[in-house]
């Protein structure tokens, strides 16, 4: 009996360790916050994790911040561990927004929360919010843009045109892409923008991973095939690091002079590259998206999760992943191009003035 009983209280005492333990762990990681971020190979992107990580530790929490160098299997790994080092709450900017089913599951039994940061989780049902700037109205002042600067509206044109498109494996593209469409499509109908190379699908003018190298090569073979005899006079061009590759291009081509001026471009982010190429008569216009409006919205949402409130959202029917219509916050884009550029990124104090090459 004595023998046992020393058995049962060694089995007691080791069982109050372990407890003990797995109490310490589960109480050091209640405020841990994995964040994903796609890549560090653009300025947009570690802006993003930066604002973050400063604003989640701010507020208290402890910060897992990764970027994958857009490497799909690099990210299900970072998200891996970070389950297992016991998160609450992933944020994640996903690299191939359908390819994390499987880890967001992992996630998902084991209760952690899930925010999509700006690009939305696909294809799972493992996602609980979506935060993210209103995408389709960022095509709509991309289109309006172009719009009032041919003077479309009053029935100016023909101008041509050639249009490009976001990654194909970011929702996101698909949304920029809409909203300027809808403004355009009517001119192109009544012949006022002309694409001579009739490629409008995005299956066409996808440039995988945003790569300013493929959008360069894309526009060199536009400018080569269909405007050897013609001069180009718009391009719809979703983000700045497809600008970047574009500009290249028709420097190259010999755009930029008084008999050959630069097209109508668009972009998005306000890069400090682009907002000098838009200073040089580059580029004509950037859409800014104050990450640090969203970092807040971000962290104020996990605040609210980890408090057990009732997440605040201002979207709940636009955002379907092809499994579920996930609750959303977006928050309002701007456009800032030469005439502007200081009030909106200056004057905020985004950028110093010495960050813009000039």
């Amino acid at each position: 009996m004595k023998k046992v009983s020393r058995i049962a209280i060694v089995l007691i005492i080791v069982a109050m360790v372990i407890g003990s333990f797995a109490g310490c762990k589960g109480k050091s990681n209640d405020k841990l916050v994995g964040v994903a971020m796609p890549t560090k190979s653009l300025q947009r992107w570690n802006q993003d994790g930066a604002y973050l990580k400063d604003k989640l530790e701010s507020a208290g929490y402890e910060v897992d911040l990764q970027y994958a160098e857009n490497k799909v299997d690099v990210q299900v790994s970072q998200l891996e561990n970070m389950i297992t080092k016991g998160v609450k709450t992933l944020v994640i900017a996903s690299i191939d927004s359908g390819a994390l089913k499987g880890v967001l599951a992992t996630a998902g039994k084991k209760g952690v929360q899930v925010i999509a940061y700006d690009r939305l989780l696909m294809d799972t049902p493992d996602v609980d919010y979506y935060a993210t700037f209103d995408n389709y109205k960022v095509g709509t002042i991309q289109g309006e843009y172009i719009e009032e600067k041919l003077g479309l509206k009053g029935g100016a044109g023909p101008f041509n045109m050639e249009v490009f498109g976001g990654s194909p494996d970011d929702n996101n593209a698909y949304k920029f892409n809409a909203g300027a469409m809808d403004v355009l499509q009517k001119y192109i109908d009544k012949g006022q923008l002309v694409v001579n190379s009739g490629q409008l699908e995005m299956g066409q003018i996808a440039i995988q991973s945003w790569a300013a190298s493929g959008a360069q090569s894309r526009m060199d073979n536009l400018l080569s095939a269909f405007y050897s005899d013609k001069t180009l006079d718009v391009v719809l061009s979703p983000n700045d690091s497809l600008a970047q590759g574009i500009v290249a291009s028709l420097k190259a081509a010999g755009y930029g002079t008084s008999a050959k001026p630069y097209p109508v471009l668009t972009g998005q982010d306000c890069d400090k590259i682009n907002v000098g190429q838009m200073l040089r008569g580059e580029q004509s216009m950037s859409i800014f998206k104050d990450t640090r409006t969203l970092a807040d919205r971000v962290v104020s949402m996990v605040k609210e999760i980890a408090e057990g409130k009732t997440v605040t959202v201002n979207n709940t029917d636009e955002y379907n992943n092809n499994v579920k219509t996930v609750p959303s916050y977006l928050c309002d884009p701007v456009f800032a191009d030469a005439s502007n550029y200081k009030k909106i990124l200056i004057d905020s104090g985004y950028y110093k003035e010495s960050d813009i090459p000039k």
